[in-house]
């Protein structure tokens, strides 16, 4: 096997990689819609979600002219409700100005209001294949651990110029999927499983068992999930999928808190990031 990180990697993915259904298909839509589920949601939580996804919402078009509050009710269960609303307004905005196609090179996806650097790349490579660089945190860590060493913290520029240096000819799909396999499976975060590799003789950050222990031994576990806004904001919009709309006091009590002043700021936030509507007391999925 060659010695280049490129030509290991690449082989491991086309005798390992993972069959998962968006790399069945070019539509752009559809790879849509599996990168912003994808976005911090395990894949076997989207696995099932996406088929519904598309049975309900098949094009852009039907996700366009879908009410707002069946979308968010449709995005259940995978949280992170205000993914469903940005999903549904980069729709509209390619019924808007494309008649209901998602536009074809990098500049214009990016121009999409709620597209950032990576979705847009995402969706001109595994849609178009074109010859373009993104990253997520995946791809990121391992980039720079093969190349440049764990305990590299590249800038943005830096990252952007090694995508770009590290990219192969012609290569730009299989090798982000090949990345995006690796860091997700191997080349994980706390744990990496350096002894199955493909990589690992030519990665400068290779051997890590002494970076696992130090990790281990500075981990601070973060807070309960269940005293966390983020939990509530998810508490709030599932009581609202159930029964639409309910008055303040009721979803207080629906919470098990008696703090409406907290409340109110949460509804606040659901508000701006178009997951519910408030109307005096009253609150509804929009």
């Amino acid at each position: 096997m060659s010695d280049s990180p490129q030509e290991r990697i690449l082989a491991w993915y086309r005798a390992q990689g993972r069959d998962l259904p968006w790399r069945r298909t070019r539509d752009p839509y559809r790879i849509l819609v599996a990168e912003v589920m994808l976005q911090q949601t395990q894949v076997e939580r989207v696995l099932p979600k996406y088929m519904e996804w598309l049975v309900a919402f098949p094009t852009l078009t039907a996700l366009a002219e879908a009410p707002t509050a069946e979308v968010i009710r449709r995005w259940a269960p995978l949280g992170y409700n205000s993914r469903a609303v940005r999903l549904q307004r980069i729709a509209r905005q390619c019924v808007e100005r494309y008649g209901g196609q998602m536009p074809g090179s990098f500049e214009e996806l990016l121009a999409l209001k709620g597209v950032g650097r990576y979705t847009a790349g995402a969706i001109a490579c595994f849609a178009r294949e074109q010859q373009v660089t993104f990253w997520d945190t995946n791809v990121r860590r391992v980039l720079t651990r093969v190349f440049l060493g764990q305990e590299a913290e590249p800038t943005e520029g830096e990252l952007e110029a090694l995508a770009a240096q590290a990219l192969p000819g012609g290569e730009a799909y299989a090798w982000h999927q090949a990345l995006m396999d690796l860091g997700a499976t191997i080349c994980t975060s706390r744990a990496p499983r350096c002894h199955v590799c493909p990589a690992a003789p030519v990665c400068r950050a290779y051997p890590v068992r002494w970076i696992v222990a130090e990790r281990r031994a500075s981990y601070k576990p973060e807070p309960r999930f269940e005293t966390t806004n983020r939990f509530f904001r998810g508490r709030v919009v599932d009581a609202l999928r159930e029964r639409s709309p309910q008055l303040l006091n009721d979803l207080a009590r629906r919470l098990n808190r008696d703090d409406l002043e907290w409340l109110e700021r949460l509804v606040a936030g659901l508000e701006r990031d178009g997951l519910v509507v408030r109307r005096g007391a009253e609150v509804s999925l929009p």
